[in-house]
């Protein structure tokens, strides 16, 4: 009776072996590659933009932007419709920002405006959620920087993200109906965070 058993006993210590092992392994392989599996290694990479103000009279000009994707766009374009996270128009002779639901789109993109703040001391978007507008006009001024929650959108394993970048104005020009501003933005999943990890 007791024979039978001895291979079998044999066979299960081989099998618990080797998947001590594989897990081991796989450990070891988390390990090298830090302790988070879904981190996403980035670098900071601002970059300039010039936008056109929704009130000039020409069409076709780029007066939205899409900082996931990091683009400008043309709001207009049928194509367009609810692939941008704010626009810039003109409003009592001042630059303004506007988020989607400023001009009638459903969308999570909201603005905060951060007044007395450089580039480089914005390190983490704001978590008072009263700190961000979804459908007033936010004057742009000099000397301040605006954080921006992006459009829902879907990240890796079908998460459902929002992201989030700065801006800060560079040259505002009411008269001309422009705005130029340096930016830069996450591709992290909801979080916060506007400079990558150490």
């Amino acid at each position: 009776m007791k024979a039978p058993e001895q291979p079998r006993l044999a066979r299960f210590r081989a099998r618990t072996l080797a998947l001590a092992a594989f897990v081991a392994l796989g450990t070891a392989g988390v390990a090298a590659c830090g302790s988070d599996p879904f981190a996403i290694d980035w670098t900071e990479s601002p970059d300039t933009v010039l936008l056109y103000s929704l009130a000039r009279p020409q069409l076709n000009l780029v007066s939205g932007f899409d900082f996931y994707n990091r683009i400008a766009v043309r709001i207009e374009d049928s194509e367009a419709t609810g692939n941008w996270d704010v626009a810039v128009d003109t409003r009592n002779g001042k630059i303004v920002l506007l988020a989607p639901g400023a001009l009638g789109v459903d969308s999570k993109a909201r603005v905060a405006r951060l007044p007395g703040t450089t580039f480089a001391e914005v390190i983490e978007a704001p978590a008072d959620t009263t700190l961000y507008t979804a459908t007033s006009p936010v004057p742009v001024e000099l000397g301040s920087v605006y954080v921006m929650r992006t459009r829902q959108g879907f990240g890796s394993f079908q998460r459902v993200c929002v992201y989030y970048a700065k801006l800060e104005p560079l040259e505002i020009d009411p008269v001309g109906g422009t705005l130029r501003f340096v930016y830069d933005s996450s591709p992290v999943c909801n979080d916060r965070k506007l400079i990558p990890p150490n």
